[in-house]
């Protein structure tokens, strides 16, 4: 659960100009993209979250400097990548960061974990991290900082944009295309110990949180009449805390997409990034035709989620555009014959080509972490498979 702002795209970080740079051929637009990923950090003997952020924070910054960060729970790390036009180069960066800190947690005798739940439920509640922010945060929801099952992590996608009306823009476009986003990525089955029968219950614990959901038609002028509203109203403490599946960064020419699992093939993330910058180009290419985003409402929508973190891709499907059920794949299809122009524009078209082939051979990560449990019968070799893929074993 990222609580923090958005950090991928840091002020002045190489590659972040004013707005997308235009395609060689003239089309679609290629914006640079970021990710953030939180990991859980588990002891080497119980398999449980353990709050060690700390010392692993403090050991990973001598090389990364502000790309790793502390999170919500002690108990998990963030990292997140410099901003990039290239898919080579995110992935070298993520795959960087991702054995930078598991050899920090290493020292600290844990292990990085990516998994959007724990697998095996902590001994004890995580205390939250000692900032002001945190603890306010702890007091105003209560409810929902149990320090056990309300630990999730996420992956969020940062695409660079001109402005906020352009980032509205996206999320009005993009919004009925996340929950097929969400079903490649799911990756949290496991709960407490238990098989929860999702594909991602992660999803189904980071939506108590308010507004954590897809976000509603705006435009530029009704989106600060809303954000102004919830904050005043005291349903959010601040703007931070607006948790849409898509939203404009407050901070920063970007539009955040925070909707999958963190996934420990760090093939699942950059295939994600890919998909969402494709879209983005897409969409973008066609912004002088005047044409109004899809009006598909918030209920379906959330749905379609629910769909979508119960079934993954492997499944069934609620297309949000007709509220037929469909076989996930085919939600899928669409959703990357939408991002073609965009894919096309950046080169990228060969590579989530294979990427969704390995993905449909290997399974997603829901998938594979029952055919673990499966193998084994012991949860603590589901992590163990968890913490070797994460570092790139």
């Amino acid at each position: 659960m990222t609580t923090t702002e958005p950090r991928s795209l840091p002020a002045g970080a190489p590659g972040l100009g004013p707005g997308p740079a235009l395609a060689a051929s003239g089309g679609p637009v290629v914006s640079t993209m970021g990710v953030e990923e939180e990991f859980l950090l588990v002891d080497r003997l119980t398999r449980a979250p353990v709050a060690r952020a700390d010392p692993v924070i403090r050991a990973a910054s001598y090389p990364l400097g502000e790309l790793v960060q502390s999170e919500f729970y002690r108990c998990m790390v963030e990292t997140c990548t410099r901003p990039t036009a290239d898919a080579g180069d995110l992935r070298d960066q993520l795959r960087h960061l991702r054995a930078t800190v598991a050899e920090a947690a290493r020292a600290s005798h844990c292990l990085l974990v990516a998994s959007g739940t724990p697998v095996v439920a902590p001994a004890a509640p995580i205390p939250v991290t000692d900032t002001p922010r945190y603890r306010r945060m702890a007091r105003h929801f209560g409810a929902l900082v149990d320090g056990r099952l309300g630990i999730v992590c996420g992956c969020h996608i940062h695409v660079g944009t001109a402005d906020r009306a352009q980032a509205l823009f996206l999320a009005n476009h993009v919004r009925p295309w996340l929950p097929a986003l969400q079903a490649l990525a799911v990756n949290s089955p496991f709960a407490g110990g238990l098989d929860t029968g999702f594909s991602s219950w992660r999803a189904l614990e980071f939506g108590r949180w308010p507004t954590a959901g897809p976000a509603p038609l705006l435009d530029p002028a009704s989106y600060e009449e809303t954000a102004e509203a919830l904050v005043s109203s005291g349903i959010l403490l601040d703007r931070r805390m607006i948790y849409w599946f898509a939203r404009p960064s407050e901070h920063q020419p970007t539009i955040e997409f925070r909707v999958t699992d963190s996934n420990a093939d760090l093939d699942t993330t950059l295939l994600v990034a890919l998909l969402l910058r494709g879209l983005c180009a897409t969409f973008l290419a066609g912004a002088d035709e005047g044409r109004p985003p899809p009006d598909v409402s918030v209920a379906r929508l959330s749905a379609a989620h629910r769909c979508a973190a119960r079934y993954g891709a492997g499944g069934f499907a609620l297309d949000p555009f007709t509220g037929d059920c469909i076989p996930a794949q085919t939600l899928i299809a669409a959703l990357v014959r939408a991002a073609g122009p965009g894919l096309r524009a950046a080169g990228d078209e060969a590579e989530v080509d294979r990427l969704l082939d390995a993905l449909r051979r290997k399974g997603t990560g829901a998938a594979r972490q029952r055919a673990a449990l499966d193998r084994s019968g012991r949860l603590r070799y589901v992590v163990d498979g968890l913490a070797d893929l994460t570092r790139g074993a």
